[in-house]
């Protein structure tokens, strides 16, 4: 009898699973890859493509899930693009939006990930919504940023910080010696969660001119006419300004589920770290061997870049020198590493 493992999302963790499935040629074995968004998308590179100096062709940063998985054999493999909307894990199915089509499975990967928590201001740093959706957002970003003199970026995680420092770094109005003010606000105390590496990135983004405002939340946004944008933060301060970017807090995907499958936050895990370890298990379970336990790194890498020329970073406690993190993250914004995940050599 077939075996069907059903792969919920079809990024970097849900894309890399079904890879690893599919090159073992596994008898009895069919993959179902359920996606919302048609293409694959390099979101980490969306805060260097909409600053329009420096801007990425849609090639670069999305490729059609329907021609990565042509390489396997048709009854290998099912592609649905589409979002789950209920489940029931007890007798192992789940329902999607696409003609509330109710899919039986052996094996369950839960990769939805997040979306931004936005509200009524989209944002192109996630997949949200279609192709189409998500490829018009970048561009009419892009267009917003070419046109502003005033910006602010609501957010100081690595997603706020790093689209601070490309708009800052990447200012088309330097050489009418006009140059665009950015204004980073951070609800926290201190930038990036207060991380070992936020002093370094705050140096950076000074450097660029960006102005860090930090326990400054955010309390509402609106349009005031003439292109310009209310920013009211608590306590009552009001900042207008020519463009309002949010980048901040996410929201998972994960409302099909329930709620004793969740922690307190409606997270089920960290997908995209634990990618490798599950599709290995599922491998080893449908070969009739024991699945083991999933063992991260011993330490942590993080990475922020600070426009295209620096970036910093740490292993573990371990800082790194700002030439180290530029070349593992800053200098392409991961983008040397897609063809990896289109081609399958990553999994």
């Amino acid at each position: 009898m077939t075996k069907t493992v059903l792969i919920l999302g079809g990024s970097y963790a849900g894309l890399h699973i079904a890879h690893h499935l599919l090159k073992q040629h596994l008898p009895d074995t069919k993959v179902i890859l359920v996606s919302s968004n048609s293409h694959f998308y390099w979101n980490m590179a969306s805060v260097r493509a909409v600053v329009t100096e420096s801007s990425l062709p849609a090639s670069q940063l999305f490729s059609p899930l329907s021609q990565i998985l042509s390489r396997y054999p048709p009854d290998s493999y099912e592609l649905i693009i589409g979002t789950a909307t209920a489940s029931d894990l007890a007798l192992r199915t789940v329902t999607i939006d696409r003609d509330r089509r109710t899919i039986p499975y052996d094996h369950l990967v839960l990769a939805t990930g997040a979306r931004q928590a936005a509200g009524n201001h989209p944002t192109p740093w996630k997949a949200d919504g279609s192709y189409e959706d998500v490829l018009a957002h970048l561009r009419s970003t892009a267009e917003k940023i070419t046109k502003a003199s005033h910006i602010v970026v609501a957010g100081s995680g690595p997603t706020g910080c790093e689209l601070a420092g490309e708009i800052a770094f990447d200012n088309p109005s330097r050489q009418a010696g006009k140059k665009k003010e950015v204004v980073l606000l951070g609800a926290d105390a201190e930038i990036l969660g207060a991380d070992p590496i936020a002093s370094s990135v705050r140096a950076e983004l000074t450097k660029l001119g960006v102005q860090i405002r930090t326990g400054a939340r955010v309390e509402s946004v609106m349009e005031v006419g003439e292109g310009k944008t209310e920013v009211v933060l608590e306590g009552g301060e009001r900042i207008e300004t020519d463009l309002y970017l949010p980048a901040m807090g996410l929201v998972p995907n994960s409302e099909f589920v329930g709620a004793e499958y969740k922690d307190a936050e409606v997270w089920v895990l960290i997908t995209q770290k634990q990618a490798a370890g599950v599709a290995k298990n599922i491998e080893a379970v449908l070969k009739g061997k024991q699945p083991s336990v999933v063992k991260g790194m011993p330490f942590d890498i993080f990475t922020c870049a600070t426009g295209r020329s620096r970036a910093a970073g740490r292993l573990g406690a371990v800082k790194m020198l700002s030439i180290m993190a530029w070349m593992g993250k800053g200098r392409y914004l991961g983008l040397n590493y897609m063809g990896g995940y289109v081609d399958g050599s990553v999994a």
